[in-house]
């Protein structure tokens, strides 16, 4: 079966069901959740304890390997393989816990945990490179929609913990290893790829922000039913009653494909609007003949996007380099006039010594190409400052909650997971709204959120505790924003044909943040604190530490790393800002990404 039309119903079915996977997706950050009771019953000091969150860490990051086989392989193998992993991963753990089995040697324990938060990586590597695949033209905002779901999954998993098993950390774990197999079975079908429209549609963005305002309302809601939960003590009725609002609130994406089940758009309008187009001439999944208003390629024009075209589309792949000094492609095929060869900069990515032949930023490189350019590094490393920091706050938050004297610490993950969504979706959103009415580099984002990170770490340092809430959602937020940014921002830089390898290369800044960050330094410096309040010397002993000085100097060092991190996103901002201007120059991009290994997952999945 051919890949159907982005103009379809299944791309629509397929983005609402890779909410469900993003949802599950956010498995790796309920760690703070159960980490007291690993703590507890097996009788660990806080740097063991940030050490297994390094392994939480470096599971939920590792992808480099479904990356790979994505490029290959359909989506539903990659998720299946996921769903393996969380089954084995979270059972070993939860049996544990629960006491049904001895316990474990401390390293077989650090594997389980990483081969369990592990499915992360490959539930995400599935719907991302599948959905921005799908709906190229869109690409930042479509990934900043996923991952804000993957966000949300912390708030999500929150209520879950409290309202249908009782804050009892052995009934999620169970939870974890049982639920979300199953969740992940039931959406494989649906997520698939599809031939992207070569034309911008306006119903598209519509549908979108239909998407991103339901996702919005579904945050707020979940925040503020956590903010009542905290302050009063609900009955088991009424607490049933909001959790079953917050599932039919996580459905709304699904509206859109019954929408256009139940009022079909006619075939004409269809082909007017350029979409639902497999190939020129070919004839609609859904039914019927689209219409074709304009050539899908002018006659000497060069796609203004990353990726060229596949041979089964009917035309030949494009080798030309994507910034002419004339005749690059806008939307809908139109050209962006005004530039000649003595105003448009080359923008060459070179790497010292590594690549023969220079590539320009937008084509597709390989990753041995794209691992040899300045760029590339300038952006691993402003990501690596900003969710490494990020992420060492994520996982000592409950012992960060219990130092400053505040008992609820689930309260504290619901803020960070929701402030995580809005900083995911919201970055997708900014980011393309300027990147494409401004060409604002959308690593300037980065740079913002970075700076704000700076002096909310200070905030975190004073322990001033009328601060500790806003701080904490306003980090959550900063740290969510660098993920979608990211995203897009690698693609357009690098291509879309190795997506996958550069997301998950990419998003090793993570464990690594937290291997330095939160295991050598985090945990070194609350323990050394605890043993000094204590008067005991031996950091092997179990003991909580109280007060500021616990991660004082941490939030100090976090500090300095972002300052670091926005410095080095103000320079990668200038290098690729003439990029941006010329890639965007007329408002909008057409987007024609390689297509190849789409069409090979959709004859498997077929």
């Amino acid at each position: 079966m051919a890949a159907l039309a982005a103009g379809t119903r299944r791309p629509w079915v397929g983005l609402g069901a890779a909410v469900w996977v993003q949802i599950a997706a956010g498995n790796a950050f309920t760690f703070p959740l159960y980490s007291h009771s690993l703590k507890s019953v097996l009788g660990f000091n806080q740097k063991q304890l940030t050490m297994l969150g390094v392994a939480n860490d470096i599971g939920e990051n590792f992808g480099l390997i479904p990356g790979f086989l994505s490029k290959k392989h359909p989506p539903w193998l990659i998720l299946l393989i996921g769903a393996l992993a969380c089954f084995f991963g979270y059972g070993i753990i939860w049996l544990t816990v629960s006491s049904t089995i001895l316990p474990l040697p401390y390293w077989m324990l650090w594997i389980a945990l990483c081969v369990a938060a592990n499915s992360s990586a490959w539930f995400t590597t599935a719907v991302i490179v599948t959905n921005i695949k799908n709906f190229p033209l869109q690409r930042g905002i479509v990934a900043g929609i996923l991952k804000g779901y993957a966000g949300l999954g912390a708030a999500v998993f929150t209520e879950i913990y409290r309202v249908l098993l009782g804050n009892s950390s052995s009934r999620l774990l169970l939870f974890l290893a049982l639920g979300i197999p199953v969740l992940c079975f039931a959406s494989m079908f649906f997520v698939r790829p599809c031939t992207p429209a070569p034309n911008e549609d306006p119903a598209e963005s519509g549908r979108l922000d239909f998407i991103q305002v339901s996702s919005l309302v579904l945050g707020f809601y979940v925040l503020s039913t956590a903010i009542v939960d905290d302050n009063i003590s609900l009955s088991a009725p009424i607490a049933n009653t909001l959790f079953v609002v917050m599932v039919l609130l996580l459905m709304a994406p699904l509206a859109i494909p019954v929408k256009m089940t139940l009022y079909p758009t006619p075939a004409g309008e269809l082909g007017m609007l350029g979409q639902a187009v497999g190939s020129p001439g070919s004839l609609n999944d859904e039914g019927g003949t689209a219409g074709i208003t304009e050539p899908l390629l002018e006659p000497s024009g060069v796609v203004g996007s990353p990726g060229s075209l596949n041979d089964e589309e009917g035309t030949a792949d494009i080798t030309e380099p994507l910034l002419e000094p004339s005749g690059v492609v806008g939307s809908s095929g139109r050209l962006n006039e005004g530039h000649d060869s003595s105003d448009v900069p080359l923008l060459v990515a070179e790497g010292e010594g590594g690549v023969k032949e220079k590539r320009k930023l937008g084509e597709d490189f390989k990753f041995s190409e794209a691992v040899v350019t300045v760029d590339f590094w300038l952006l691993f490393f402003v990501f690596f400052f900003g969710v490494g920091s990020g992420v060492t706050v994520l996982n000592n938050l409950a012992q960060i909650g219990i130092a400053q004297g505040f008992d609820d610490t689930t309260f504290l993950l619901s803020l960070f997971g929701v402030g995580n969504f809005v900083g995911r979706l919201g970055g997708g959103f900014v980011s393309e709204l300027f990147v494409r009415s401004k060409t604002i580099p959308r690593t300037v984002w980065m740079t913002c959120t970075q700076i704000i990170m700076f002096a909310t770490y200070l905030l975190f340092a004073s322990a001033i505790n009328a601060t500790f809430y806003p701080a904490t959602g306003i980090l959550g937020a900063c740290y969510g924003v660098q993920f979608s940014v990211m995203i897009s921002t690698v693609s357009e830089l690098f291509g879309l044909k190795d997506i996958g390898t550069f997301y998950n290369f990419m998003a090793l800044g993570n464990p690594l943040g937290a291997l330095l960050f939160s295991g050598l330094l985090a945990g070194y410096v609350y323990d050394n604190e605890a043993a000094k309040q204590q008067g005991i010397h031996l950091h092997g002993t179990n003991v909580t530490c109280v007060g500021p000085n616990c991660f004082r100097l941490t939030f100090l060092v976090l500090a300095a790393v972002c300052f670091v991190g926005s410095i080095l996103s103000i320079v990668l901002s200038l290098r690729i800002k003439p990029f941006y201007q010329n890639l965007f120059a007329g408002g909008s991009v057409g987007v024609l990404p390689d297509t190849n290994q789409q069409d090979q997952g959709a004859a498997s999945a077929s």
